[in-house]
């Protein structure tokens, strides 16, 4: 049985050593090829800032139109790092402070940088930071920036099965963060 914790597995060495090629790169997306992988990054070193924000027995999610999806989709509150050509080298959590008031109106009195993950490895080299939010108040309306329309859902934690389950038969995507929120109440129990 391979160790859990182990970090310097073997490597397939025709495409470790093959260079990388871009391929197309867009103003936020960048797709490359090495060896036999195709894969796509974000471009000029952008990152994401994932939001979980639990007050009171509750997590705030948002609901936005996703294009590649189509549809709709249920996610937590997120938003890039750096994504403006004048905020090179911007905080993690600053971003995620803006991001979490402009997407739900929310303010934090505390943001707690729970360290880097990656969405799927595979297909993405996108890292995001997970960021934990203390300490919410209600400050704005929420909705997120111009043209964009996200709808704010405060939903109870021992009800988030079943609203996921809800916003899923309707049609609405679901972002796999929230699985691991679901798992992670379940075998607690306690809800943050």
């Amino acid at each position: 049985m391979a160790d859990a914790g182990a970090t310097d597995g073997p490597a397939p060495v025709a495409d470790h050593d093959a260079p990388e090629q871009t391929v197309w790169q867009g103003r936020f997306v960048t797709a490359k090829v090495r060896g036999r992988w195709e894969y796509v990054t974000r471009s000029r070193g952008i990152r994401a800032a994932v939001i979980l924000a639990i007050d009171e027995g509750h997590v705030l999610l948002v609901e936005q139109y996703r294009v590649p999806l189509g549809r709709n989709c249920l996610e937590l509150p997120a938003g890039l790092i750096g994504d403006h050509e004048d905020s090179d080298g911007e905080d993690a959590l600053a971003a995620a402070g803006r991001e979490l008031e402009e997407e739900t109106g929310y303010r934090a009195a505390r943001l707690e940088d729970c360290g880097s993950f990656y969405s799927s490895p595979g297909m993405l080299g996108e890292s995001f930071t997970l960021v934990r939010a203390h300490g919410l108040s209600k400050v704005g309306p929420g909705g997120g920036t111009e043209g964009e329309n996200i709808i704010t859902h405060r939903v109870e934690l021992t009800e988030l099965a079943g609203f996921v389950a809800t916003m899923r038969a309707r049609g609405v995507g679901i972002d796999v963060r929230l699985m691991g929120l679901m798992l992670a109440f379940e075998q607690t129990g306690d809800g943050g």
